[in-house]
Formats: C-alpha cells, sequence, structure tokens
C-alpha cells in the first residue's frame, strides 16, 4: 500500500476508534462489540507497525487507557495500572509468550489468563483491612475515585 494510502487509512481508523471511546467511556453507549473495537484497534497497530512513519503522538496505540471523568475526583496510583492485552487464538498467546522469553529470556515466568469480560478495572487499596479507596484505571496513572459506588458492591471486601 502506498504510504499516502496507509496515512489516509489510519486518520480514518483513528478517526473511528476516538467516537467509539467517547460513545463507550464518556457517553456509556457503545455502538460496537468489545471485539470488533479490539479489531479495529489491532488493524490500526498493524499499520503502524507496517508504517512507523504515520504514528502520531495523539493515536489510540499511544495511550494506556482514558482520561479521568470529569466530576470525579482524581486519584494518583501509587503503582501505574497498565493496560491488559487481548488474544484471540492460540497463536497470538504463544506470540505473547515469544516476546515475554525474549524479553526475559533467564527469568521463570509465571501467567494468569482470564477469559475477557466486559467491565471496569479498577485498583482497590486497603488499610489495616478496609477499603479506603477505589479507582479506575484511567490513563494508568490517574483515575477516578469510585470508592463509594464500589462501597454498595457486597462482595468487595
Amino acid at each position: 500500500m502506498p504510504l499516502d494510502n496507509a496515512r489516509k487509512k489510519a486518520e480514518n481508523l483513528r478517526r473511528e476508534i476516538r467516537d467509539h471511546d467517547r460513545r463507550y467511556f464518556t457517553e456509556n453507549a457503545p455502538i460496537i462489540s468489545d471485539y470488533d473495537y479490539d479489531m479495529l484497534l489491532r488493524h490500526l497497530k498493524e499499520l503502524e507497525e507496517t508504517y512507523p512513519e504515520i504514528i502520531t503522538s495523539d493515536s489510540p496505540t499511544q495511550r494506556i487507557g482514558e482520561q479521568p471523568v470529569e466530576g470525579f475526583k482524581s486519584v494518583r496510583h501509587s503503582v501505574p495500572m497498565l493496560s491488559i492485552e487481548n488474544a484471540y487464538s492460540y497463536d497470538e498467546v504463544l506470540d505473547f509468550h515469544n516476546r515475554v522469553q525474549k524479553a526475559f529470556p533467564k527469568e521463570k515466568i509465571d501467567y494468569v489468563a482470564e477469559p475477557k469480560i466486559d467491565g471496569l478495572a479498577v485498583l482497590l487499596r486497603y488499610e489495616k483491612g478496609v477499603l479506603v479507596t477505589g479507582a479506575t484505571r484511567g490513563d494508568g496513572f490517574t483515575g477516578d475515585d469510585v470508592t463509594s459506588n464500589l462501597k454498595t458492591i457486597r462482595s468487595i471486601p
């Protein structure tokens, strides 16, 4: 694909992904499935890997998460909440494993894998066994304080 076409395709994908981000994170009204969203993002990543000169600093591939929502108090995470990668096939899990082994060739690595369930990632902080703060991932460094909301969920100690 010519570079100009790749650049235009990437711009269109970025615009479409941002629109879906707004609908999902701000309006709480998504119009596509998580899988379809992941495929859009994956396509953009592949395009940017093939043509690194088209990567922009504001590309959805260059960020960890969403900005905190207005109206909530912000909480700075003591340890960053990094993004979670999705895998849709055995080959993708194997590719991930190979990247980890390459990065840490002498380390023994243990994995935890879970089925993807749509929802919200939160960090729970306890002091002396009592929940004191619950915060969303946000941008990975600062999230929304949702402690009062989380205290209504009986399964959270």
